[in-house]
């Protein structure tokens, strides 16, 4: 996947797509990421690339010219076009898979008060927040965007690290984990981790992630408990039993 990121400050971005797993998918050639800064396509000698809005308001807006030379550059037209904006719908795993599936992707992080709206009007860019606050720019919200889409494309995440077992409960937060050792400081690691019944085992992390889910995200639960596919009847067992159990409380 190619991922083409139009921003004020490039250098933001380096540690993150350097390093680690993102790091190591570049140098396999399995992400391509295009850094590109924006003031290098202003037309004005000091490099400006905002300006005061008309109508008045507090803050500096981002100029259009700009932004445009910089799509134009790299044939932006028709192709997927992102706009971090806190206006725009909360991303959520099905965006995130979809966007996975992209073979190019472009990028754009906002800055100051907000971008001119023809921007988004004439590249028909989707506007994406990651939650419900205001950040000083799109850069931190572009990197938790690329990090989401990039762990769901193949061969990104090493055999230890694959997105597999956490979409085995589609919509159920993450069971809790352990390593060694198995007592530290008198907490134990539960006991069923160590008895080799592997099916013991995921039925274990099936009912945690049941309690978790419900006690920590219960809109999550109650679309699980709609929109659930089949499960076995140990499943159900313990389903019911989360499930009643919560209702008792």
């Amino acid at each position: 996947m190619k991922i083409n990121i139009l921003t004020l400050f490039p250098e933001m971005f380096e540690p993150v797509i350097g390093g680690s797993i993102l790091g190591r998918a570049k140098k396999k050639g399995i992400l391509d990421v295009n850094l590109i800064n924006i003031r290098d396509f202003s037309q004005d000698k000091h490099k400006k690339a905002d300006d005061y809005p008309f109508g008045g308001g507090a803050g500096m807006v981002m100029l259009a010219d700009p932004v445009f030379r910089a799509m134009e550059a790299i044939a932006a037209k028709g192709k997927k076009a992102l706009y971090m904006s806190p206006r725009g719908r909360i991303i959520d795993h099905d965006r995130i898979k979809k966007l996975s599936e992209e073979e190019e992707i472009i990028i754009l992080c906002g800055h100051y008060e907000g971008i001119d709206e023809r921007i988004i009007e004439y590249w028909n860019m989707e506007e994406v927040s990651i939650g419900d606050y205001v950040l000083t720019g799109g850069e931190l919200p572009a990197m938790v965007l690329i990090d989401s889409v990039a762990r769901l494309i193949p061969d990104v995440l090493a055999g230890e690290e694959s997105a597999q077992e956490e979409s085995v409960y589609s919509g159920l937060l993450e069971y809790p984990q352990y390593t060694k050792p198995r007592e530290y400081r008198g907490m134990m690691v539960p006991e069923v981790l160590f008895n080799g019944n592997h099916k013991l085992i995921a039925l274990w992390k099936f009912e945690k992630s049941l309690e978790l889910t419900k006690e920590r995200r219960p809109d999550l639960f109650e679309k699980y408990l709609r929109e659930h596919g089949e499960l076995s009847k140990e499943e159900l067992k313990i389903l019911k039993k989360v499930e009643s159990t919560v209702e008792k409380v």
